[in-house]
């Protein structure tokens, strides 16, 4: 009875033990597990290698052709518009009929003042008949002084009645020539204003007519190259769907005031001697060459803003991570840019992917093609 008293307990014993090292293993898992790291996701990118590139290559910026004015016609006086003869597109030549007003008031304005001016006219007439009469009969001193300086003062009144009224009469015949709206210049409607029917104020545009033949090529130009360009430099312009159509222009005006939102400066080129394709509203490309110390080429997809500023993605090749480093741009071309600070030859630059990095990401990278 004892011995089987003593074998319960060892077994009992066991089992305990057993458990405990169960227990044990299970503790030792669950740290193990804790201990262990996520692996960190390596992303794919395409980098190239900059390289020093001399920048007296071509500069090529995008723009428009304009007129280099555009007038906008409008009726001198106030009235309700019965009529337009152009449209936008129509080509008009100066002296031709655009739009005409309701002409029922200035014809009856000048009915009146024509009444006036015959009534005045009478006067006067008589008032001189007057004057002639009592001077013949101061001659003869048949009446008195007083009474011819009154004739005298009579003629010179009325005669100034009929020079008033005589400039009534100018006024309402220029104001019925003004329901005529006339061009003063040649060249192709670009807008419309008001349209018939409506009752038009005075000033308001009823067409604008971009003036025939000088043109401007406009271009918004970053200041970088704006300050870069040489003096009277020679701008290649050609049309942007098809390069066999081309023409030279010259510099003809650079706005003072850099644009709030893009930070460009308007600048406009005059075409010389423009191709009959190179049409308005036609988009063109302008291609200069600067004249700049050496400067740092990369692909336009290589930049990033983080915080609103121009950076770049440069890669640590030994740990195989990125940082951002923020770069100063001097050029834009096509699709690269030019960079005069931040960057220095043998550099390694993301250029495709860049958007989906972050700080201290890892990376696989392959050579981009050049």
């Amino acid at each position: 009875m004892f011995a089987r008293h003593v074998t319960g307990r060892a077994g009992s014993l066991r089992s305990t033990v057993m458990l405990c090292v169960l227990a044990a293993g299970v503790l030792l898992a669950g740290c193990r597990k804790s201990e262990e790291t996520p692996v960190e996701e390596v992303r794919p990118v395409r980098v190239v290698t900059i390289e020093k590139q001399a920048a007296g290559a071509n500069i090529a910026l995008t723009g428009t052709l304009q007129a280099q004015a555009e007038i906008n016609q409008s009726f001198r006086i106030d009235g309700r518009m019965i009529s337009r003869n152009v449209d936008v597109g129509d080509r008009v030549k100066a002296g031709q009929l655009l739009a005409r007003l309701d002409r029922m008031n200035e014809e009856s304005g000048l009915q009146s003042a024509r009444a006036q001016l015959a009534g005045a006219e009478a006067q006067a007439l008589e008032a001189r008949t007057m004057y002639d009469r009592m001077r013949d009969l101061l001659a003869e001193r048949a009446v008195s002084r007083a009474s011819f300086e009154q004739a005298e003062a009579m003629a010179k009144i009325t005669q100034s009645q009929v020079d008033s009224t005589q400039s009534l009469v100018n006024i309402a015949q220029n104001r019925l020539s003004y329901t005529d709206l006339v061009s003063d210049v040649s060249g192709v409607v670009t807008a419309r204003g008001a349209e018939p029917g409506e009752v038009v104020p005075a000033g308001r545009m009823i067409v604008q007519i971009a003036r025939e033949g000088a043109m401007d090529a406009v271009f918004d130009v970053p200041a970088a190259i704006k300050d870069a360009a040489p003096a009277n430099p020679e701008i290649v312009i050609t049309l942007a769907g098809n390069p066999e159509v081309s023409s030279i222009g010259k510099v003809r005006e650079v706005s003072p005031r850099a644009d709030p939102v893009t930070g460009t400066f308007a600048v406009r080129v005059q075409v010389l001697n423009p191709p009959a394709a190179m049409r308005l509203g036609s988009t063109v490309i302008g291609n200069m060459k600067l004249q700049r110390p050496p400067a740092i080429d990369v692909p336009s997809s290589a930049l990033i803003q983080p915080g609103g500023k121009p950076a770049v993605w440069v890669v640590d090749t030994k740990t195989g991570t990125v940082a951002a480093r923020d770069v100063e741009l001097q050029a834009y071309g096509e699709d690269r840019v030019q960079i005069s600070r931040g960057l220095a030859p043998g550099d390694v630059v993301v250029t495709a992917g860049a958007q989906a990095l972050r700080p201290g990401q890892k990376i696989h990278w392959t050579e981009a093609p050049r």
